[in-house]
């Protein structure tokens, strides 16, 4: 059977899955700490306990660290399940349908403790149905992002495919944010608690988030546009070959530290609205907005730098201009300027970077798995994907660890030392990454990547 290109369609119906993958998982990183472990003034209960485990630790740091923890491990076995699989429709699209349903049941889950109030058993639940969703939506985007490679068969298709993609998981944060705003109309309209708005809201979303999930699985005939055999390598010979890859670990190094810096970001959002800045919750989806539209409008001058200059040197300039942007955190409400003015200009400079940084390491990704699949003739598309998806869940954990754990040293109005700190780390992570890209060498042919 010939396989044929995927036309824009097909390109646009795949960005949904991202886009829904990215609501869910934007949800738990916007809000579960700010749910878990609020600043005074949120209005919410206090639902676990806010001390502090070996001077360093505070429970929302464990529990997701734990969450975290055990889906990272399952990931490799998720990925050569799906790389191995014979199934006469594909290798990834049956793989995905099966785990949208729980995707979206334990994402509700999360919000919804067994106690609106401090109790062990909340401890108990988190941990439960954090494991629950990570790793049914693990399931999901492995097999879908393995599909990137195998759907675009040029490096000129893999950058535009990966535009589409990155394009999704904007639209995914913009239509997250919204959840603060939806909670305030539900409290509002129908008398609804902070906390119940909030379940409700997540209720919506992720269910919402599922339908798009859905659209590709759907509308892509897998065997009509890739053509790719069932992996025969073992799980311990296909992690030895990947994890012998010079150009993928520095690849993963790298990006190990963006997502522990872009975690605290996304993770601190709310904090620097209403404590560094003293802005109401509701302006957190205009931000969204803001940085979704300015980041979309760069997406053009980034794929013209990339065919003047390749990827590797948009990438390390990327990371050079997100590191400065995290000074500025630190100095959020003692600049001389409205605070209006202040998170705008911060979600604007954000925008740049994430441009770059959310279309090209998928397309630098498909590049170094398609050199290896014509390097050792077996298809270890998800492998590759996994052990990248075990960094960034890692990094994310170690995110999320630190701005909690910086968050004892402040967190309230007048009191906000801890917030402050996440952006001097923020610096450190982005200039280690820039410094560690520098040395990947990026094999496509700059000519031949637009």
């Amino acid at each position: 059977m010939k396989i044929k290109q995927l036309p824009l369609s097909k390109q646009i119906t795949y960005a949904f899955g991202m886009m829904g993958w990215s609501i869910m998982i934007n949800l738990i990183n916007v809000i579960l700490v700010y749910l878990y472990l609020p600043p005074e003034n949120s209005g919410l209960p206090h639902l676990i306990t806010q001390v502090v485990v070996f001077g360093f630790f505070n429970a929302v740091a464990l529990i997701t660290a734990s969450g975290r923890l055990v889906d990272a491990l399952i990931d490799p076995l998720i990925a050569q399940f799906s790389d191995r699989s014979t199934n006469p429709k594909g290798r990834r699209i049956p793989f995905m349908m099966w785990t949208i349903i729980p995707s979206v049941l334990f994402c509700c889950l999360i919000f919804y403790p067994v106690h609106e109030f401090e109790s062990k058993l909340n401890i108990v639940w988190l941990v439960l149905m954090l494991i629950g969703f990570y790793v049914s939506s693990t399931a999901y985007i492995i097999p879908y992002n393995a599909l990137l490679p195998e759907l675009a068969h040029t490096p000129a298709a893999k950058v535009k495919l990966s535009s589409f993609q990155s394009v999704g998981y904007l639209f995914g944060i913009g239509i997250s944010s919204n959840v603060f705003n939806l909670a305030g109309f539900m409290e509002i309209s129908f008398n609804f608690t902070r906390m119940h708005a909030l379940q409700s809201s997540v209720f919506f979303m992720a269910l919402l988030a599922g339908i798009c999930m859905l659209i590709p699985v759907l509308s892509i005939n897998e065997k009509k546009y890739t053509h790719s055999l069932p992996s025969s390598v073992s799980l311990k010979t296909a992690l030895s070959q990947t994890l012998g890859n010079r150009n993928f670990l520095l690849f993963i190094v790298a990006d190990f530290s963006y997502f522990i810096a872009m975690t605290i970001i996304t993770s601190g959002l709310m904090y620097y609205v209403t404590v560094l800045l003293l802005l109401p919750e509701s302006i957190g989806n205009k931000l969204m907005i803001t940085m979704v539209l300015v980041s979309l409008a760069f997406y053009p001058v980034i794929n013209k730098l990339v065919r003047k200059t390749g990827k590797k040197i948009v990438v390390v300039w990327s990371f050079v201009f997100l590191a400065l942007v995290f000074l500025c955190i630190s100095f959020l409400g003692k600049f001389n300027a409205p605070p209006e003015f202040q998170i705008y200009a911060l979600v604007i400079l954000v925008a740049v970077p994430l441009a770059s940084l959310n279309i090209l390491p998928i397309a630098i990704l498909a590049d170094i798995i398609e050199k290896d699949s014509r390097t050792t003739g077996e298809n270890k598309e998800a492998i590759y994907f996994a052990v990248r998806y075990f960094f960034v869940k890692i990094a994310q954990t170690v995110g999320i660890a630190f701005f909690a754990i910086f968050l004892i040293y402040g967190k309230d109005v007048g009191n906000d030392l801890g917030v402050r700190l996440n952006g001097v780390l923020g610096f450190v992570l982005c200039i280690i990454a820039s410094v560690v890209f520098l040395r990947y060498k990026d094999e496509t042919n700059v000519k031949n990547v637009g």
